[in-house]
């Protein structure tokens, strides 16, 4: 199942897009919605919905994040309350989405103390948009339904600036009356959402499939810049060549002038981009899918990672240092 939106400008913040279907809000809409972890994509995730005239209850492990956000709570007339722990956040209202970086990250939040599981009882939803293992959500879903809650996965496809403008997709999988309530929530972060059933695990398996077909891609393009270069010709009009034809795609066109001036300014870390290609080759191994060009890829990314926090086009670095 997918939905797909078009854009519509709400609450006068310069470069925001938000979706037609902001303006059409679920029940939970006239109270608050819970969000924990305000990152890369959690911060720009949790200001749209601001804008988009919903009330916010947040945590995040640094404040600043908070206090970022209520900021930007104040321009569009929303409020934003600030608990100091997660599982204050989910207790003080019915939808919680989360948004952490790592697994490790997440579970902690989740089954720590003070954390989002002891406070999950019957009614509550909790919506989990980061990048895991598919064993990860399956655990944490049936954890979830052991309280009587509900539990949607909705990992997203997109970074730091789809985020942003509302333009990123959702993947998601499990509770489907979850999923038909929150919609109007992922209509104002993303362009498009997914459905792909109700089995716990399936939205990450397509969200690593999609990263790792991303991080082979880029891979590849800093390989063939390289050769280029060594060639004695111009990377530019690689990347000229490359729009004009059939492999044309926004990322090239956005990854490729960062790549020839060695600036990594990160969308996306490196850090996160190896995880989930090492994900990715998990999950092969696990279904007898042979991935050789995604491990091969993920060996560059491994040997990149002095450039952990950088954007993942840092892959070029390691590229460039290669003797072989």
């Amino acid at each position: 199942m997918i939905r797909r939106l078009s854009s519509r400008a709400v609450c006068d913040v310069p470069r925001t897009v938000l979706r037609q279907a902001a303006l059409s809000m679920s029940s939970q809409s006239s109270g608050k919605f819970g969000f924990v972890g305000l990152g890369i994509m959690g911060q720009g995730m949790a200001a749209n919905l601001l804008k988009s005239g919903r009330d916010l209850v947040v945590w995040n492990r640094s404040e600043e994040k908070c206090q970022q956000l209520a900021e930007v709570a104040k321009e569009c007339g929303q409020t934003v309350e600030i608990m100091n722990c997660a599982g204050k956040v989910v207790e003080s209202t019915d939808v919680t989405f989360s948004m952490l970086s790592t697994p490790e990250a997440a579970r902690s939040v989740f089954y720590g103390p003070g954390g989002v599981q002891e406070a999950l009882s019957a009614g509550k939803m909790l919506v989990d948009c980061a990048t895991l293992t598919p064993e990860d959500m399956v655990e944490f879903s049936a954890a979830t339904g052991e309280k009587g809650a509900k539990f949607l996965e909705a990992p997203v496809s997109g970074s730091k600036v789809p985020a942003e403008t509302g333009t990123l997709i959702f993947l998601a999988s499990g509770d489907q009356d979850t999923y038909n309530q929150v919609l109007p929530e992922l209509d104002v972060m993303g362009k498009a959402s997914f459905f792909l059933g109700e089995k716990a695990g399936k939205g990450t398996e397509m969200k690593l499939a999609v990263n790792m077909i991303m991080g082979t891609m880029l891979a590849s393009l800093a390989e063939g810049m390289n050769l280029v270069k060594k060639a004695g010709l111009k990377e530019e009009d690689l990347l000229d060549i490359l729009d004009l034809g059939a492999m044309a795609n926004p990322m090239f066109k956005l990854k490729g002038p960062t790549m020839i001036k060695g600036a990594y300014p990160a969308n996306f870390p490196l850090k996160h981009a190896q995880k989930d290609m090492r994900f990715a080759l998990k999950l092969g191994d696990e279904l007898g899918a042979p991935l050789p060009a995604a491990a091969a890829a993920n060996e560059e990314y491994i040997r990149a990672r002095v450039h952990a926090d950088d954007d993942f086009a840092a892959v070029m670095e390691a590229i460039r240092d290669s003797k072989s």
